[in-house]
Formats: C-alpha cells, structure tokens, sequence
C-alpha cells in the first residue's frame, strides 16, 4: 500500500473515532489546476525528425500521448550502460539517503496521527510505612506499620474539535508525498546521469582517437619531411612547420584526456565506487543505439507526471494544512483527563471492586494573551503557503521549459548531425585529395595543413553532434518524467489528473 493510499485512508479515522469533532479549520487543499495546452513549444513540430546515413543518424519519431517505459535507458540497447545503472540503482548513496529521508517522513507520519487517540498509561508501586500518633497530632497513638499498594492506568484525550491535530496529520500525510517523490526524482537523476556521463566518455574517446589518428598521419608526414630536409629536398622552413603542426596537435589530446579522466571519475561515484578502485569498463559510442520511437505524453498531463511538480505540490499541501494547524491554536483546547485503580494495603486486594479508585475530568483552554503571537503564526502560515505556490508555479514553468528545450535541441540536432556528417565526408575527401597532390609535390604544406585542420575539426564536430544527439534524447526523458508510473502500476499521469481534476484532498 502506497503512502498516499494509507495518507488516505488516515484521513478517515477522525470521522470514525471523533463523533464529536467539528470542522477542521482552515483551507481544504486542492490541486491547481494543470495547464491545459496542447503543444509544448510556440511553434509546430515536425513529428519525425530529418535522417542521416550511419550510426545513430536515424530519424527519430515523436509520438503525442507515448508512454515512458520506466527502465527508459533501455532503449539505448546497451548492456554496459543497463549493467551499470543497475549497479548505480544498488550502490548510489544519494539514492539510500532518499530512500532513508522516505522512511523517516513515514514513521514521522505515524507520530503525528498518535495525538487523534487517547493516550492511556499504566504505572503501579508499593510502599512500607510506619506513622505515629505524632504525625496525627495524636501522641497517645502506637505506632502503625502498613503496606499500601497502588495500580492505576491513566488517560488523556484532546477533543480536536476544531481539527488541529487532523490538520497536523494532514501536513505529515503531505511530508510523505514529499519524500515520496524526492527518491523518485533522486532516481531519475541518478539514471539520466549516467547515461549522459556514460554517452559523454564514449565521445571523448572517439575525438580522443580522431585526434590520435591525425597524429599518426601527420608524424608520418613529417618523417619523410625531414628525410627529404636530410636530403637537401626540403626546405628547414618547411619541415619546422610541419613539426610545429604535429606538437600543436598532440597538445590536443591532453586536455581531451582530462576531460575523459574527469567522466571516468563522476561515473565511479555515480555507482558508489571510489575512483581509484573503479571496474567499470569503457564505452563506445558504437555501442549505443539511438532510441528512435520518442513518446512525448500529453502537455496538459505533464505536471502530473513531474517528480519535481509532485514534490512542490506536497510542499504546497503541507504548507495549506499548517495554516488549519495555526487557526486551531486561535480556539479553546477542549480535554478529558481520568485514571482508573486500586489502593489495598494487601497486593491480592488490589483489583477487589472495594479497592477501586477513579477520577475523571474535563477542560477547556482558551488563548487569552500571548503578545499576538498565535496571530502572527496564522500570518506567518499564510506567508509560508503563498511562498509555496509560488516555487510550485515556478518548478511547472520549468518543468515546461525543460521539455520545450530538449524537444527542439532534438530537431537540431537531428539537423546539425546531418550537415556535420556531410561536411566531414567533403573534408576526408579534400584530405585525401591534398595529401596525394602533396607528395607529388603539387600544393605547399600550408595546404596540406589545412586540409588536416578541416578534417580535425568536421570530425571532431560530428562526433560532438552525435553525443548531444544521445544526450538529449536522455534530456528528453527525463524531462517528461521518467516513466515511474509504469514500473510501480500506479494511475498514469493523464489518468490522475482525471481522478484529482477538482478532488478537496480534506
């Protein structure tokens, strides 16, 4: 059972128990309203995106209400990267402190609901006294020696009247759902970071190896450069550029290793390693497959779907419910106190009908004067809510932004691949051309290097495209929320926003 379920289901105990409670002052929460729009962006999407020959040129289709499967990472088709989120799933520390944060509102949440009971104690002791007639002021009297036991229960019960304590349970309730969906979005994140930092080392590897390639040409250029020099067919100026040119280009590498190191590392502490005693095995972008069926959901939907807006929205109903908390302390505390027992100077006597004791009483407490404190707490209240609504309308806007945002990098990037692919196979083609037209002695050096330069940077910037291609695909998932319905068999988010569209939470 779901803690909202069971948050449910709490909320029925006072009108069972609590025949005489009245209303529970302040505001019943209601869900805001979802924004009813039917596209994410300003402008009309094209639903499949343009296609490029080779790997991870694909077209990519959106389709309007697709549903998330909730191991999306999957559809990248890589076992290296399903291995290792499961391991991150199992190890990621962030993720257990999420999932321990869960626990705790849950077992807080317990605690708040004690106080709709009457609390009931038992206790019990016994004595040996001698009393004199001094004590009585009788000094004629002998000394006595008795025995005097006592066992009682005792009981207290605050009438929540005016719904204080429901409203309290109300705000633990909303805490849960807050923590709740804090692991679901410490989840999602754990995912979608790694298999960005996973797509983000495979591309540094490639530029790493196209760097290392032109290296190799260029080292092969230059041997024969300088035995030509050596030969008296070259000219110094010619073969100190070409020496120039190749240190230029291994200084490349270091920074691009760097940067692979510093992946290598973020991955290690993504699945709770320690980078010095990492296992994790190398990725290829060759090895990842671009999802191209894209579900897109249903923009009205989305907020439903959010962790993040789910998160906020608890917020949102805990803050409402501590105003209800606030008012109450403004009206009487209405409460009932008693105990039930037996005195006997003999143990088996104590339970004897002729040995019982009991008490029983009413009261009642009214705020009289505090400094206007409780009103400033009701303001305060009021204050934190109107903070709250706030930040929840800020985290939907962005929420929406994040969508509209990874939508539109896709279309580019589709784009972008497809005009970076092409230039790279002109900027191959011209290398090979001027690297033949060079040893035959046809063009200067300086065009050879250029050549090499295009071919560098088209490769690079190809490779480039394809990784954002990868990652925003990722960026698009989590954006639309991960698909953690699916995997829990809860209501879809389009379902619940039927269910809640105008439900009073109280």
């Amino acid at each position: 059972m779901t803690a909202i379920m069971i948050s449910r289901i709490i909320r029925l105990i006072p009108c069972i128990i609590l025949p005489l409670s009245g209303c529970a002052v302040g505001p019943d929460f209601e869900i805001p309203a979802a924004p009813e729009i039917e596209s994410y962006t300003a402008a009309e999407m094209p639903l499949t995106s343009v296609e490029t020959k080779g790997h991870g040129g694909g077209a990519q289709h959106f389709v309007k209400g697709g549903s998330i499967p909730a191991d999306w990472w999957r559809l990248f088709h890589s076992k290296k990267l399903n291995d290792l989120i499961e391991k991150g799933i199992k190890n990621n520390n962030n993720l257990k402190a999420a999932q321990a944060a869960l626990r705790q509102a849950e077992a807080n949440y317990w605690v708040a609901i004690g106080p709709l009971f009457p609390a009931v104690t038992g206790g019990g002791n016994g004595s040996r006294q001698r009393v004199n007639g001094a004590s009585l002021d009788e000094t004629s009297l002998q000394p006595v020696t008795f025995n005097l036991f006592n066992v009682g229960f005792n009981l207290s019960y605050t009438l929540d009247v005016f719904g204080g304590i429901r409203r309290q349970v109300e705000a633990a309730g909303a805490q849960v759902d807050f923590q709740d969906f804090e692991e679901k979005a410490a989840f999602l994140t754990l995912t979608s970071n790694i298999v960005t930092t996973a797509i983000m080392e495979a591309s540094l590897r490639a530029q790493i190896d196209a760097t290392q390639q032109l290296v190799f040409f260029q080292e092969k250029n230059y041997e024969i450069s300088k035995k030509s020099f050596d030969l008296g067919g070259k000219s110094k100026i010619d073969t100190l550029a070409q020496e120039a040119q190749l240190y230029q280009t291994k200084g490349l590498i270091a920074p691009l290793q760097n940067s692979l190191a510093q992946q290598r590392t973020t991955l290690a502490v993504l699945v709770g390693e320690l980078p010095s005693a990492s296992t994790i095995t190398p990725f290829d972008l060759d090895e990842i497959t671009l999802p191209t069926e894209m579900p897109m959901g249903i923009p009205s939907c989305l907020v439903h779907g959010r962790p993040d807006v789910r998160a906020a929205e608890a917020l949102l109903h805990a803050a409402s419910a501590q105003i209800g908390v606030a008012t109450a302390n403004l009206l009487p505390q209405f409460t009932i106190t008693g105990n039930y027992g037996g005195t006997s100077n003999f143990i088996k006597d104590l339970f004897k009908h002729s040995a019982n004791v009991w008490t029983l009483m009413g009261g009642v407490l009214q705020p009289i004067f505090e400094g206007g404190a409780l009103i400033a707490k009701q303001d305060a209240a009021i204050a934190a809510f109107e903070q709250a609504f706030a930040q929840y309308r800020e985290t939907v806007l962005e929420a929406y932004k994040n969508v509209a945002d990874a939508l539109q990098a896709l279309e580019l990037d589709a784009v972008q691949l497809q005009v970076l692919t092409e230039a790279e196979r002109a900027a191959t083609e011209s290398l090979k051309l001027t690297q033949v037209q060079y040893d035959l002695g046809a063009v200067s050096y300086l065009n050879l290097i250029i050549a090499q330069r295009q071919y560098l940077q088209s490769r690079i910037s190809r490779i480039q495209a394809l990784a954002s291609r990868y990652t925003n695909t990722a960026a698009l998932f989590q954006a639309l929320g991960g698909g953690w319905w699916n995997e829990k068999g809860q209501l879809s988010p389009c379902a619940l926003k039927e269910q809640k569209g105008s439900e009073n939470v109280l």
